[in-house]
């Protein structure tokens, strides 16, 4: 799985927790998710309510072109009509560092904690992201400090999902 975030365009932030009056809270993601910039991950329809309590986090594996990027994570639910709106997400910056030999970066993201039902017949789906701007500072993908950098490169992001670099969500089901 790939996707190319651009720094000169990067992807929007929609919703989530802001202090933006009446730009904050749950909102429709389906328009940033149909972008070429953006990976979508959708489950199957819920067979019963799923209830969410708890910390919520996720480990990707990934390699980007420049060893630089950052990688936006974002749960949600996808109603019975197809809307996707926003449960819960996280960003890590990246760098070479972080990498192993083979350039790929066991990426451990943090997500805001959440208490939230998905109801029977809706769907989780994990969106991946080079960014969520202007929530976040665009990354340039050279390595230089947002505030400072002048160039920018765009940065390929490639994301892993076999049994030797397995990415997955980790959940805080209650079933209680």
């Amino acid at each position: 799985m790939t996707f190319t975030y651009d720094p000169l365009d990067p992807t929007p932030a929609v919703g989530g927790p802001l202090l933006a009056p009446g730009k904050g809270r749950q909102r429709d993601n389906t328009p940033v998710e149909r972008r070429h910039d953006v990976v979508v991950l959708s489950g199957a329809p819920l067979e019963r309510d799923l209830d969410l309590i708890g910390p919520v986090s996720a480990t990707i594996h990934v390699r980007t072109s420049t060893g630089h990027g950052d990688l936006f994570v974002r749960l949600c639910d996808v109603d019975r009509d197809g809307v996707s709106r926003n449960v819960t997400d996280g960003i890590l910056r990246l760098t070479p560092d972080q990498a192993g030999a083979d350039g790929v970066v066991r990426a451990e993201i943090e997500m805001h904690p959440t208490g939230y039902r998905f109801l029977r017949g809706h769907r989780l789906r994990v969106m991946l992201a080079g960014g969520a701007f202007p929530r976040f500072a665009r990354n340039h993908g050279t390595g230089e400090p947002a505030g400072r950098a002048v160039a920018s490169r765009r940065v390929r992001f490639e994301v892993f999902r076999d049994a030797a670099r397995p990415s997955a969500v980790q959940l805080p089901v209650w079933d209680g």
